[in-house]
Order: C-alpha cells, then sequence, then structure tokens
C-alpha cells in the first residue's frame, strides 16, 4: 500500500458566480522513501496540493489515503493528530520562536503531543545532533544563521519520528551556499533514515535533488517523472 494515496482530487472554491478549480482530478501516489519534488507556476494547484496532503485542508472531493488512514473521511478536528503523528513541515521561513532557544524550539512538536519533559530534551538534542547543531542547542534562532535556522526547523520536523517531510520552498531565503547543505540534509535524511520527503520548489536545481519530479500547471497534473 502506498503511503500516500490520492485518487481524482479536487479543490474547487465559489468566487461569487466564478468557480475555481484550484485542484482538478489530481491522482498521484507516493511510496514510503520516496523523494519527490513538485513543481509549477504561481496559481498551478501546487500549494494547494501540499496543504492537503500536509492534512492541513481538505478536498471538496476525491480520496486521499495518508499510511492506511483515510483523510478525507476523517473530521478537521481530528487531523491536528494525524499531522503530529505522520508528518514534519519545514517552511521557507523557518518559523522559529524568536525569544526560544533552538532546542527548545526543536522540542515544540513534543509538548503539543505530551511528551514527557525528560523524554522532549534527549529527544531534540539527538534530532539536533542528526542535522549537525548539537553545539548550538542553547542558541537563539539570531544568534544562528540563516542554514542554521533551517536545520533547527528540520531537527523540529524529525522529533516526532513522522515518516513524512514537507518542504516548502526550504531554501527561498537562502545563499547558493547554504541551499546546498540544507539539501544535502534532506538527501541524506532520505537515504540513511528512510524518511519520505515531498519538496515544493520552483528553483530547477534544488528539484533536481529529488527522485521524482510532478509537474501542476491550472490545477492539473501535466507529468510525473522518475529518474
Amino acid at each position: 500500500m502506498p503511503l500516500i494515496d490520492t485518487r481524482n482530487l479536487f479543490k474547487i472554491y465559489q468566487l461569487g458566480d466564478v468557480e475555481v478549480r484550484a485542484l482538478n482530478d489530481v491522482s498521484v501516489s507516493v511510496e514510503q522513501g520516496e523523494f519527490v519534488a513538485v513543481m509549477g507556476p504561481s496559481g498551478s494547484g501546487k500549494s494547494t496540493f501540499m496543504n492537503i496532503l500536509g492534512c492541513l485542508d481538505k478536498p471538496t472531493r476525491g480520496t486521499y489515503i495518508l499510511d492506511g488512514i483515510d483523510v478525507t473521511a476523517t473530521e478537521l478536528s481530528e487531523l491536528a493528530g494525524v499531522r503530529n503523528r505522520k508528518i514534519g513541515f519545514v517552511f521557507q521561513g523557518f518559523n522559529l520562536i524568536k525569544r526560544t532557544t533552538a532546542v527548545e524550539n526543536v522540542e515544540l512538536p513534543m509538548i503539543y503531543n505530551h511528551t514527557p519533559s525528560h523524554l522532549r530534551r534527549e529527544k531534540a538534542m539527538a534530532a539536533l545532533k542528526a542535522v549537525g547543531l548539537e553545539k548550538r542547542a542553547d542558541h537563539l534562532p539570531n544568534q544562528l544563521s540563516g542554514g542554521q535556522q533551517q536545520r533547527v526547523a528540520i531537527a523540529r520536523s524529525l522529533v516526532c519520528d513522522a515518516p513524512i517531510i514537507f518542504a516548502d520552498e526550504p531554501t527561498g531565503n537562502l545563499d547558493t551556499k547554504m541551499s546546498i547543505e540544507v539539501m544535502d540534509l534532506f538527501t541524506r535524511l532520505n537515504k540513511e533514515m528512510g524518511k519520505t520527503i515531498i519538496l515544493i520548489t520552483h528553483e530547477p536545481d534544488i528539484a533536481e535533488y529529488a527522485g521524482r519530479l510532478i509537474k501542476f500547471k491550472d490545477g492539473q497534473k501535466i507529468s510525473d517523472e522518475r529518474k
């Protein structure tokens, strides 16, 4: 069974008398351990697609099965728990709390799932070590470079042992050198830890790190190629 399986997804918005199809009959399956890049111009549907895959939104119609869970039949109020168990998120803007240390930022998802405090610190430090930042654990975000902040965000995505990482333009705020460091880290997490990675990007050179490229246009999947 695929880890991610979408069948005939539609996302339709009504703007006055106009029907806007942000997603139009999209079917995609992703196996455990794949590294998938999703590309498309602004308004192509790629962000809508990621929001649905990330359990941040639900389709108007169609089916989405996430690791055996029928997301489309799950109440929105229950999806937060599904996200916490199944998905780690990494965003372009890092989304770190400014007055909180690196290790405390990494601990945050475990507070939401009620992990005991002594285990939170242990797991957070292990995640920081995995991204090479254990020596920066007590630093605030403004004491870290952009690449280091993104690595803290990646560590945060690891601490709940979720099988999937969604990375939304993770190099958008980074220079070339830092972008390479971050993408090399994603590659290592995919190959060495078996993480399934869904990467949203508009940069072809960043998409090259993935083993599969899906392109969207006008709400539809127009190509799906494996290397």
